[in-house]
């Protein structure tokens, strides 16, 4: 085995460029392991974990990036890491190791060359980033700040300047917008239209957005406003702030709030902050029988939030169609009666939060690494349901997101393949810009490996649009090919390995509240 290490000496990267450097490395014929990070001591300590010693890592800052290729010879890692540097400059110039590209150095600079710019986007690491959004803030700029591992005081005192200066400060953690029809981040291609998305949950807010779409709607704008926002120490100030807005935005018909359980008084205060636009309440999970007065209804999925969202604008949503229940009871058909546990294996946070919300009333507990009672969280015994974000900073550490290279979760699907009591296996692929350009592709093949007649039963939802880059349709279609229960949304996917695991189809076709 070969190893490599180039360093590029004060260049920093932001964490979407070099996950997709990443894949481009890991992606080179011959290669075993590849990164791109930056040279934090965190970054560091993966790759000393990972067996990798070199002298240029030494004296290796923060501030340095840093690729690295282990491989079968000489040539391929030297493959990998060209691989690696076109992805991350060659369109902008070129660079070579120890030396940084021409590019603005700081946002004082990037300002003044690009004149007419109204957004900011600060990848930065945390420690670092509150400073550069305050910096954006002065300068004129709304703000999607991607960065995690902010202070919850930091936001208060972010947010609060930005409500001071009238711009959007979307995040800490926002990985989804779009404004004006341009995607920031994670998002897909959809069509305008008169429904204003505000949201405190990523993949939330790209399942409300590629609904809409799909059921003949489109939006206005998509504001993502970070995770914590509804929570009770930020009080919602930045949801309040983007409602306002677009309650002063003519072609906003309806507004729809989508979030995971917020703090009540946060979320009440986002719905009064409307004083002419009705607001639905998408808030995944809310405990049955919680009173939130919206002008348009509350609802505790995304797809029972973007059905009242529909309906208040006259355009209601195609009722779940008979086919999921079909094929449903087709999988049944020769299931050892063994075969009995669920297994979620999940790249999107809220879309795992959901099928726990759908899954544990039918299944009792189901443990997971973002558990809704911390009672459940994994490892789990012997005998019990399992829903995993993959997503989350463990499965992420010195590794791409699995939204962007799903090779972390085939590993997962491999493994799955020796567990005789699982009688179903429940796959998100989310598409996109910032997503993989073909997940089917690596992921079917996995799944019709298990979906043979003795294996479980997999289901996948597959979120996503016909505009987007990889086609929601053709991706779609590559998994049920492969042998997979393909549902529309993501809760009606939780429902259908539910109905698996319990033999009653019956459960596919309930109302989603």
């Amino acid at each position: 085995m070969v190893a490599c290490v180039q360093r590029h000496l004060d260049t920093y990267i932001d964490s979407v460029l070099l996950l997709a450097a990443t894949r481009a490395m890991g992606s080179t014929d011959g290669i075993t392991w590849a990164t791109a990070v930056m040279a934090t001591p965190a970054n560091l300590e993966v790759l000393t974990d990972a067996g990798v010693a070199d002298p240029l890592l030494d004296d290796a800052s923060a501030r340095d990036l840093v690729l690295v290729a282990l491989g079968e010879d000489d040539d391929a890692v030297r493959r990998a890491l060209a691989a690696g540097s076109d992805s991350l400059f060659g369109t902008r110039g070129t660079s070579t190791p120890d030396a940084s590209p021409s590019v603005d150095r700081d946002l004082t600079s990037a300002v003044r060359r690009l004149s007419e710019a109204n957004i900011a986007i600060v990848s930065v690491p945390g420690p670092y980033a509150a400073l550069e959004a305050h910096k954006a803030l002065d300068a004129g700029l709304d703000v999607l700040l991607f960065s995690d591992n902010v202070s919850v005081s930091d936001e208060v005192d972010l947010k609060r300047h930005a409500v001071d200066v009238g711009r959007l400060l979307m995040g800490p953690g926002a990985g989804t917008a779009a404004l004006a029809g341009c995607g920031l981040g994670f998002a897909n291609v959809v069509r305008p239209g008169r429904v204003g998305v505000v949201a405190a949950a990523g993949t939330g807010a790209q399942e409300a957005m590629s609904l809409l779409d799909g059921w003949g709607e489109g939006v206005t704008q998509v504001i993502g406003v970070g995770g914590r926002d509804l929570s009770a120490e930020v009080g919602g100030s930045m949801a309040v702030h983007a409602v306002k807005a677009l309650d002063r935005d003519p072609a906003t018909e309806i507004i729809l709030l989508v979030s995971k359980p917020p703090d009540l008084a946060a979320a009440q205060a986002v719905v009064d902050a409307a004083r002419t636009t009705p607001i639905a309440a998408a808030l995944v999970g809310l405990p049955e029988g919680t009173e939130l007065p919206c002008a348009a209804g509350l609802a505790s999925t995304l797809e029972g939030g973007v059905r009242q969202t529909l309906a208040a604008l006259g355009r209601p949503a195609p009722p779940p169609s008979n086919a999921l229940r079909v094929v449903v009871e087709a999988a049944l058909d020769g299931l050892d009666p063994y075969r009995q546990l669920v297994r979620g294996i999940y790249s999107g946070g809220t879309l795992c939060y959901e099928a726990l919300t759908v899954l544990e009333p039918w299944l009792g507990p189901v443990w997971s690494n973002t558990p809704l009672d911390h009672r459940f969280h994994v490892p789990a015994p012997a005998g019990s349901h399992t829903c995993i974000d993959m997503g989350e900073e463990e499965y992420t550490k010195g590794r791409p997101h699995p939204m962007i290279d799903p090779e972390a979760r085939l590993e997962v699907l491999r493994s799955l393949g020796s567990e005789s009591d699982v009688a179903t296996v429940l796959l998100d692929v989310v598409l996109g810009y910032g997503a993989h350009p073909d997940p089917a592709s690596l992921l079917a093949p996995a799944c019709a490996e298990l979906a043979r007649p003795d294996g479980p039963r997999v289901v996948v939802y597959v979120l996503g649009t016909a505009g987007d880059p990889q086609d929601v349709g053709r991706q779609r279609s590559s998994f049920a090919e492969a042998g997979a229960i393909v549902a529309t949304t993501g809760a009606r996917a939780a429902l259908a390995a539910a109905a698996i695991a319990r033999r009653d189809p019956s459960i596919v076709d309930i109302t989603l509240p």
